[in-house]
């Protein structure tokens, strides 16, 4: 690729891989000073509506029931929905060194533009540069404190946000999440090679949305259609990590704020991958 003549020298908003990069290490943020962070988890996917903030707060509850010290910032700034998952309200304090994060029933701890709006259905409308350095705060300038696995909610897509994520903050690896649709097999593949172009590992790809079980006679009914996902997997060498169901139960939950009283194992082999780490 040719060079660009009106490069910045900041590596940090810029997704070129040009000679510059290649002849530096990557330099990332470093998280607040009283923060002990052992792995950060992003969770991605290359289109919006295919579930990924609902994987989030699945696998963050699964790792919590494993007695492990849990985090989730929320970089879906413009479309935050984890706080309502969790039933999760209340004032974000500032110690006057840094921001406490809010922590769930159960003791996740979150933070989320929504946290800090006084009214959470008010829209978030702000230009790229401002949403991108947001997401450095909840990095920067929150007091996580001892975290053994926190995830990132990432914005679907490969714009600004989840490039500073994959350039700011030093991922253990991604967590890709898709639905059935053709269309979105495809999408998943423009993740897959972001992943790699940014040299950051794939944990797996976890498949949303791929079927509904009647309640009658216990059937799977695939609604979009058979899956590509393992085709995809195959395709791309990496680890295909289960289908999730239409689960009217579970979606309850999450309207009532009440995810982390789940009763079932649907996420489980994702929290297996995450652990192996």
């Amino acid at each position: 690729m040719a060079e660009n003549n009106e490069c910045t020298h900041d590596c940090s908003t810029c997704s070129q891989n040009c000679s510059s990069r290649e002849n530096s290490a990557p330099t990332y943020d470093a998280p607040h000073k009283d923060s002990h962070i052992k792995h950060v988890i992003g969770v991605v996917s290359g289109k919006g509506g295919v579930g990924k903030s609902i994987v989030t707060s699945m696998l963050a509850t699964a790792m919590r029931r494993r007695d492990y010290d849990v985090a989730i910032l929320d970089a879906d700034i413009t479309g935050p929905s984890i706080p309502k998952a969790f039933g999760a309200k209340g004032d974000i304090l500032s110690t006057g060194d840094g921001l406490l994060p809010l922590e769930t029933k159960t003791g996740i701890k979150m933070i989320s533009v929504n946290l800090l709006l006084e009214d959470e259905t008010r829209p978030v409308v702000w230009r790229g540069p401002v949403i991108a350095g947001t997401v450095k705060q909840f990095w920067t300038d929150v007091v996580w404190g001892d975290v053994d696995y926190m995830f990132i909610d990432c914005p679907p897509g490969t714009g600004d946000v989840p490039l500073t994520v994959f350039q700011s903050i030093k991922l253990d690896g991604i967590v890709i999440v898709t639905t059935p649709q053709e269309l979105v097999s495809m999408i998943v593949k423009k993740a897959v090679n972001m992943a790699a172009l940014m040299n950051i590992p794939v944990i797996g790809l976890v498949e949303n949305m791929s079927y509904v079980k009647c309640p009658d006679c216990g059937k799977e009914i695939h609604v979009f259609g058979q899956s590509k996902a393992e085709e995809v997997c195959a395709e791309y060498n990496i680890p295909f990590l289960g289908r999730l169901p239409m689960d009217p139960a579970l979606s309850a939950l999450c309207d009532k704020g009440i995810i982390e009283l789940m009763e079932n194992d649907y996420i489980d082999p994702v929290a297996d991958a995450v652990c192996k780490l």
